[in-house]
């Protein structure tokens, strides 16, 4: 009984180790085909068309793809080189773009003055002239938002002897600054205007913005030795960041400066403000503004790298109520101008004064809506708000549409005066006077069908981004612009070629599809690789079967395919359409196929490796089959050479 149990133990144990060893070997076998996959991997077009050109062959095509592949690479020397070599091959290249991405190339390699001349070669071809060209054109834009406002004075404030401005309105009251002289806590006047120091002061209104009582001092715990201004506060009312002088200057003389300072209310006092961590003694931080959340805090400065004398900068506020690193606002809203007296809507709508946009005196209000994606057109929100003067510090209760102004209008053109505030209605909303939209449909070259998730970039006349959407699942995208632009149009997705359109100038809409080639392709049995390689047919002269000198560049690319991936086999197909003898047309594509596998093998491939069939015309890829009529560019399309990948 033993034996027969250590018999039976042994043989289950040898039949164990035999499946463990088959099953060993079947993963070995799995591993080697990986390895062999990773090591076919994906045909990558460029490398391609490289060893093509290395060998002397001239396409523009050639060129053209290698010049482009560079060039969206932002390998701006190599594209130069292919550039030079295209417009060597063909001084007018069929696609007016090219002209615009050699001068760009150019450019980025220092060559500025020809960078210039392809430039302005592609600015005549392509007719990209905006519309706007003077004065003249933007007061037309300025007078299609005019007379949207009632205006009238606070009279309770007004004072031809004093500086009043700066308004915040939470509730039914009113918080500004003012250089109201009642109370003064430090009693002193300012060096370079003579009026007393600006303090914090509160109004009370009723539902029309109408003053019931006259201006208090919100507190003495928020005054300094200098100014306090531009209040803005928090929704419920317990934390208030406002602007001060800055009185850690160090020769403290200087009322100049500035800074911003947040204090909180405790037991409803309001405690002394603390200075904020994006301040700096060397430079200024002023005139706060909340977004809608209370997550982001936007203001005005002229800290080093901005573009002009004042630019608007956000940080976000954290949790703990410490603030991020501030960010520019970008060049679409800042110029080397003054931007200042930043303020956000409830509905995410950015207004702000500036002097640098074009406008109607010294400082005007604009508008522009804040997306997930960036900002909107930027516009010029009209007379009465705007006027001659310096009209600055506005705000907008988005539902009643009641708001106030800062102004230092008179009723006397050129007389001066004072800050005022001004309340006014609004009586019909803005008119984005810029809109336009580009949008369209993205596809695959070669199958038609649309590609979801490709990234589509609008890049305005400056070199800076200005939109950027993706695809959705039918391929379509759709981008919101300023209508009187011009913008390069980037259609990019992983294993295609990018593709970019400069759009036209003046248009409300306009329509730009694209279809993307695609550049590398997986080396899988099925897959003809034509198509990745952008070769639509072999040709041969009319009723012939041997390779023309200009079919052989097509040619050299599969060859350079063959010789770069080895265990690479293809399956020649070619077609032809239906006009003839049917047995004729199968007969003289048999010969073309033949003819296309002989050149391969003279040039040094195995035959073993390739097969030749030739489709006649029982493979149309469209509608044009015996006795239907059809047009040339139609029958073309059945005249084709396909390279289908074998195992």
């Amino acid at each position: 009984m033993k034996n027969k149990i250590t018999t039976y133990s042994f043989f289950l144990l040898l039949f164990c180790f035999s499946n463990i060893a088959l099953l060993h070997g079947q993963e070995r076998k799995m591993e080697k085909a990986a390895e062999s996959y990773e090591q076919l991997n994906y045909v990558n077009a460029q490398k391609i068309y490289l060893d093509v050109a290395a060998k002397g062959y001239e396409s523009e095509e050639l060129f053209t793809k290698l010049a482009n592949s560079y060039y969206f690479n932002a390998q701006y020397d190599q594209a130069v080189k292919w550039y030079e070599r295209l417009f060597k091959l063909n001084a007018t290249p069929e696609e007016d773009i090219i002209y615009l991405r050699y001068s760009q190339s150019l450019k980025a390699t220092g060559q500025v003055d020809k960078a210039g001349t392809y430039y302005d070669t592609y600015i005549v071809k392509n007719g990209s002239k905006m519309y706007l060209r003077n004065s003249a054109d933007y007061l037309k834009l300025i007078e299609a938002n005019s007379g949207r406002y009632q205006m009238e004075t606070l009279e309770r404030l007004y004072d031809e002897g004093k500086i009043t401005f700066g308004q915040y309105k939470l509730g039914n009251t009113l918080y500004f600054a003012s250089t109201d002289d009642t109370n003064t806590f430090y009693n002193r006047r300012s060096a370079w205007d003579g009026l007393s120091f600006l303090s914090l002061y509160t109004i009370t209104l009723d539902s029309l913005n109408k003053a019931t009582n006259g201006p208090k001092r919100l507190t003495t715990n928020l005054d300094s030795k200098y100014h306090e201004s531009s209040p803005v506060m928090t929704a419920d009312g317990n934390t208030i960041y406002f602007t001060r002088s800055n009185t850690t200057n160090r020769t403290e003389k200087d009322d100049r400066k500035l800074k911003i300072y947040k204090a909180v209310k405790k037991d409803g006092v309001w405690q002394d403000g603390e200075e904020l961590a994006i301040n700096d003694d060397y430079f200024s931080s002023a005139h706060p503004a909340l977004s809608a959340d209370g997550t982001k805090l936007y203001f005005s400065s002229d800290r080093p790298g901005g573009f002009g004398e004042s630019d608007l900068y956000v940080s976000d506020i954290n949790a703990d109520g410490s603030l991020g690193t501030p960010v520019n606002l970008g060049h679409r809203i800042n110029t080397r101008g003054k931007e200042t007296f930043p303020f956000v809507s409830t509905d995410n709508e950015l207004y702000f004064s500036s002097d640098g946009h074009f406008g109607l005196g010294g400082l005007d209000v604009f508008y522009v809506k804040i997306y997930d994606y960036g900002y909107g057109n930027l516009i010029n929100v009209g007379k009465p708000v705007n006027s001659y003067a310096d009209d600055f510090s506005f705000g907008i209760d988005f539902h009643s549409k009641r708001g106030f102004i800062s102004s230092n209008r008179s009723e006397n053109v050129g007389e001066f005066v004072h800050d005022n505030i001004y309340s006014f209605l609004e009586t019909a909303p803005i008119v984005d006077v810029y809109a336009g939209q580009i949008e369209g449909t993205v596809t695959d070259k070669q199958s038609g069908l649309p590609l979801s998730g490709a990234e589509v970039t609008l890049t305005d006349s400056n070199n800076m981004l200005f939109r950027k959407v993706t695809t959705d699942s039918v391929g379509h995208y759709l981008a919101e612009t300023n209508k009187f632009d011009s913008y390069l149009v980037r259609v990019t997705k992983d294993t295609y070629d990018a593709d970019e359109v400069m759009s036209k100038p003046n248009l409300e809409h306009q329509t730009i599809d694209f279809q993307l080639q695609p550049n590398e392709v997986a080396l899988e049995t099925g897959i003809d690789l034509s198509k990745v390689l952008n070769i639509p047919m072999i040709y041969f002269d009319f009723d012939k079967a041997t390779i023309r000198q200009d079919a052989k560049v097509e040619l050299e690319k599969v060859l350079a395919a063959l010789n770069q991936y080895p265990q690479l086999n293809l399956e020649i197909r070619a077609h032809t359409d239906s006009r003839g003898n049917d047995a004729y047309n199968q007969a003289l594509s048999q010969r073309r196929a033949t003819a296309t596998l002989k050149y391969l093998v003279d040039n040094g491939v195995s035959e073993t490796r390739l097969s030749a069939i030739g489709m006649g015309e029982t493979n149309p890829v469209n509608k044009c089959t015996n006795g239907v009529s059809c047009s040339r560019d139609e029958h073309q399309k059945n005249r084709r050479s396909e390279f289908i990948i074998k195992d």
